[in-house]
């Protein structure tokens, strides 16, 4: 056992980075499903939603660097079993949308796929120190997925 448990517990999003396949997806997964469980949880608070959802996602970057450094002493640098930074990117490419099923879908499939390919400026962000690198390559692919997401509902607002 670790002698680090909170730290393993935040960093692996309570045993989901343990997941033999795929983690980072499994960590995406996890992190879309608390999101629409906490929207449909919370209906009708508008604005209030968003800021707390942003609120909650600031904390977790921050909590997410630090277990990060924790562990990185435990298992190296960025490890698959890390997929925090996988639950905080998910929430960043989510936050300030119209939701809906369409919305959830293209969101965890546009996140997954800047997480995994890392254009630039996403792969430039890899080479952080520690945890913040760990944390900004999936910060940075939950905005351009955000940034995407925020144009088909202005330029396309009929397919949401």
């Amino acid at each position: 056992m670790s002698k680090k448990p909170l730290a393993v517990a935040i960093a692996s999003v309570g045993g989901a980075g343990f997941f033999p396949v795929g983690p980072g997806t499994v960590g995406s997964l996890v992190g879309l499903l608390c999101f629409v469980f906490l929207y449909y949880l919370l209906p009708g608070y508008g604005y209030s939603f968003h800021l707390a959802m942003t609120l909650l996602t600031v904390l977790l970057y921050f909590l997410g660097q630090w277990a990060s450094n924790e562990v990185e002493e435990i298992w190296g640098h960025d490890p698959s079993k890390v997929v925090i930074d996988e639950f905080v990117g998910q929430w960043i490419a989510l936050l300030f949308l119209p939701y809906s099923p369409v919305i959830f879908v293209a969101g965890f499939v546009l996140f997954r796929l800047f997480d995994i390919t890392k254009p630039w400026p996403i792969s430039r962000m890899e080479g952080l120190p520690r945890g913040t690198g760990v944390m900004m390559d999936d910060v940075f692919a939950g905005l351009i997925s955000n940034v995407l997401l925020q144009g088909l509902v202005y330029f396309a607002p009929h397919l949401i």
